[in-house]
């Protein structure tokens, strides 16, 4: 039989909200993929546990890494993958060694935990009972155009990450995409000492100077049930377009945003 490859929260800042179980399966895995061993190697010596082996497992070698967890757990063994902070796979690695594992017909299981995007998205006062992680945008280019202008007609509130240096930028961006009255909070060092979270609108928001890792939560475009005309349709094809969208890619957010079939808006572009 073969072993089981676990995905493990562990915390976001505080490290008490490590769970029992997640010490149990980190004692007791034949190896632990990390993204750093000694970041890692101090959340298991401040929780007890003495690890058998550890790999770097981060964007770089985690291809790299996945015959030796698949020979791990084709002899019998469990594998642990952790990330820095959250939970592993999202916007962390993971999911290559999911997959590779899924494929070798071994088990995968995780222990839940924390998870920067769910503690923001609820105690942001956003709508909740529908959402989207966006995790961290293109950088730039006409990838980055794309994703704000999907982001500016998304009815569902939107979470996503972003580093600090550039925190600053995406604010603007976000604001030049969809408004600056849209709602808007951001978060930071969650469960940590200085734990931040600010509201407001894109066009009103202060974060001060820009420290720590940011979850920001987007609230989502008011739904406006009167039918979109022709002409209102044709006015956001030309503003997505002007913006460097395709005519593809502008016909598909525009129907989305305004609920008229993609086909439908694309013959507006021809």
């Amino acid at each position: 039989m073969s072993g089981t490859l676990w995905l493990v929260a562990t915390p976001i800042g505080n490290l008490g909200d490590l769970q029992p179980r997640a010490i149990e399966v980190l004692a007791a895995v034949e190896l632990v993929c990390c993204e750093d061993t000694r970041r890692t190697g101090l959340l298991l010596h401040h929780s007890g546990v003495k690890a058998k082996r550890m790999a770097v497992c981060n964007e770089h070698t985690e291809h790299d890494l996945i015959d030796r967890v698949l020979g791990v757990l084709g002899s019998g063994g469990d594998v642990a993958v952790v990330s820095d902070a959250g939970t592993p796979g999202v916007s962390d690695p993971g999911e290559r060694l999911v997959r590779a594992a899924i494929d070798a017909s071994c088990n995968v299981s995780s222990v839940p935990g924390p998870s920067a995007a769910v503690m923001a998205v609820t105690i942001s006062g956003l709508d909740t009972s529908r959402f989207v992680f966006e995790g961290f945008l293109p950088r730039k280019g006409r990838e980055r155009a794309t994703r704000l202008a999907e982001l500016a007609c998304e009815p569902r509130t939107s979470v996503l990450y972003e580093a600090p240096h550039r925190a600053l930028r995406t604010l603007s961006d976000l604001c030049e995409a969809c408004g600056p009255n849209r709602d808007i909070v951001v978060t930071r060092e969650l469960t940590k000492m200085h734990e931040t979270v600010v509201r407001g609108t894109l066009g009103s928001i202060d974060i001060g100077e820009p420290r720590g890792e940011y979850v920001f939560v987007l609230a989502g475009v008011p739904i406006d049930n009167t039918p979109a005309t022709d002409q209102d349709v044709q006015r956001l094809l030309d503003e997505a377009i002007a913006d460097g969208m395709s005519k593809r890619d502008a016909a598909t957010a525009v129907a989305q945003q305004t609920g008229r079939s993609r086909r439908d808006v694309y013959q507006l572009t021809i």
